[in-house]
């Protein structure tokens, strides 16, 4: 491992809005009470990455709450140390791998999720491992609040047609669903987030693909 990935990794031990494995457990169900000291709807990003849409969603919403979640320490801690630098209270980052959320959410904790330019696991072999199989949505929908929705954001034209279909074969509702989002009319200033992989993308003229559902 890296000089800098070591650095970061003990860096974040230190950081105040970083959450853990085993500690992040403590907040289920109190995330919003306990952690940011008000009743905001919590939002998630989920394989977060550096945490751009997480910091950005943020600044842009201070009335919510918003939680970066990925396993990878050196990468959150970008998004975690730029929240601190700017003092945006409504910013934390907790690392878990995601398919143990159940652990650390309540049943209808969570307002809205977005998952953003996941690893969209092309192999058939790791279909349960890609993060819009229905095993993993079924345990969204246990810490969605009934109204909550989901959002994708993929360069992957093969993630977006999954999920898409899983949407339609499981009795899902779909609100919004684009292959070229940047030449539709739906980009506003959430949509226009930009990550460091979305910019790569775009640069090498990617289409990028969004989706945004609902169980309810």
């Amino acid at each position: 491992m890296g000089k800098d990935k070591l650095r970061r990794f003990a860096e974040i031990n230190t950081f105040s809005n970083v959450l853990q494995l085993d500690e992040g457990k403590v907040m289920k169900g109190r995330w919003a009470s306990e952690h940011f000291k008000n009743n905001h709807p919590v939002v998630l990003e989920l394989a977060c990455g550096k945490g751009e849409y997480t910091v950005n969603l943020a600044r842009l919403f201070p009335e919510k709450n918003f939680i970066g979640i990925d396993y990878k320490g050196n990468r959150i801690w970008r998004g975690a140390k730029t929240a601190l630098e700017e003092n945006i209270p409504n910013v934390a980052f907790l690392r878990i791998q995601i398919e143990n959320i159940l652990d650390y959410f309540a049943e209808g904790e969570v307002s809205e999720i977005w998952i953003t330019f996941p690893d969209p696991q092309p192999q058939i072999s790791r279909e349960k491992k890609r993060l819009t199989y229905p095993g993993f949505l079924d345990k969204y929908k246990a810490i969605l609040e009934h109204a909550g929705t989901l959002h994708l954001k993929t360069d992957n034209d093969g993630l977006h047609a999954y999920t898409a279909g899983k949407i339609e074969e499981l009795g899902l509702n779909l609100h919004l669903k684009t292959e070229d989002l940047y030449q539709s009319d739906l980009v506003d200033d959430v949509l226009a987030i930009k990550t460091y992989y979305e910019k790569k993308y775009l640069n090498s003229n990617k289409n990028i693909n969004y989706l945004k559902f609902s169980f309810h």
